[in-house]
């Protein structure tokens, strides 16, 4: 079987959320210790879960997990990033030594970091990598994953920057990720990334997307100029226009990198491997509403964890359906805004598995029926 019909194949595995046990969850919220509704999306977190997991309370969200997706972008050529290349290779090895924005988080809340080499440029020691995203013991390794495409994607302002057959294999080996997550106890994870050039590939993607113009989707990423942004814009513009056709896989191919269509894969893997995924900013965003073009289903599996400030992120959250739970003037990408929504997460089970119902409170609710009935809350 080809990798892409594997892919496909895949993908129709996802099936939508389990509707039973999100009603017998809103059931519960409704009569649990507290005016209907008073915990207002904190309820509506919980009885999602209770659809992905099937079980409308007693859930465990505790084990979590940000998927680092690691890749040049042969673009950065051209001028359109603030940051050397150089900074891939170092964060994605700082990555593991925890010295980062996100790992810095995941050490102190004991979050796993699973951090994925799928085409960076320069060459990481090999003392670094390992070849499997589990180990033997079942466990996350704080080593590199090796799964290295090539170094770097081509320059999208002059060629396609992958093959399709490029694409499909980073997409794969984002859903191996949820697989080996899944194989190691996670509950709850995260999708983030590194890729210096990386917000001129997503909102190129985004851009192909949507059919929205060029200005009003790209940003001055890591802090470009005023001439920078222009030639970012001009850049994406003339690439979607000029060779970025076809399905969503091959817009991925010619304007994407590695490490958004491995983000797909892995947002596509929540559905197959029915695991609750978060969205962390504008590559992470971008990479969720392809993953929506391939099954819609996706969503059903989504939290957005925090409001990107880059431009495009707006537009891409409308194109989901979801709404951010947070807005704190984030805009550092690399899963950051995950390990705070695991926490937001993880209060809206507790409250549906340790909280009392009004009954077993010994709490008259009489006087809460006509607020039931009439929706006043």
């Amino acid at each position: 079987m080809s990798n892409e019909k594997r892919l496909f194949k895949l993908i129709g595995e996802i099936k939508g959320l389990d509707e039973d046990a999100m009603k017998a969850a809103k059931e519960r919220q409704d009569y649990l210790a507290k005016p209907p509704g008073s915990l207002g999306r904190l309820e509506d977190i919980a009885v999602k879960i209770a659809g992905i997991t099937g079980k409308p309370a007693g859930n465990d969200v505790t084990r979590q997990c940000v998927a680092i997706m690691c890749a040049d972008n042969g673009v950065v050529e051209e001028g359109v990033a603030s940051a050397p290349q150089s900074v891939t290779l170092s964060q994605t090895i700082n990555f593991t030594r925890r010295y980062t924005g996100v790992s810095s988080m995941a050490k102190y809340f004991g979050i796993d970091l699973l951090v994925t080499d799928v085409g960076v440029a320069m060459e990481i020691p090999e003392e670094l990598y390992t070849d499997s995203m589990v180990t033997e013991e079942q466990k996350i390794p704080v080593k590199i994953v090796n799964r290295r495409i090539s170094n770097g994607t081509r320059n999208l302002a002059k060629e396609a920057a992958m093959t399709r057959e490029e694409a499909v294999r980073a997409m794969l080996t984002g859903i191996e990720a949820v697989k080996a997550m899944k194989d190691a106890g996670i509950q709850l994870f995260g999708i983030g990334e590194m890729g210096i050039g990386n917000t001129t590939t997503s909102s190129a993607v985004l851009s192909a997307l949507t059919g929205v113009k060029a200005e009003e989707v790209v940003g001055r990423g890591g802090g470009l100029n005023d001439e920078g942004l222009a030639k970012k814009i001009k850049i994406v513009d003339d690439a979607v226009n000029s060779w970025c056709m076809g399905d969503p896989i091959e817009k991925l191919a010619k304007v994407g990198g590695y490490d958004i269509c491995a983000m797909v894969g892995a947002f596509l893997g929540a559905g197959i491997y029915r695991i609750p995924v978060v969205i962390d900013g504008f590559i992470s965003i971008v990479s969720a509403c392809v993953a929506k073009e391939l099954n819609p289903r996706v969503v059903d599996f989504m939290f957005a964890s925090h409001k990107s400030f880059e431009v495009g992120y707006v537009i891409a959250m409308d194109r989901l359906g979801l709404a951010p739970m947070f807005d704190l003037g984030m805009r550092l990408g690399e899963g950051s805004g995950c390990p705070i929504a695991f926490k937001i997460i993880e209060a809206a089970v507790a409250s549906m598995n340790l909280m009392k119902t009004l009954e077993e409170a010994s709490i008259d609710g009489d006087y809460l029926e006509e607020i039931r009935r009439e929706n006043l809350f």
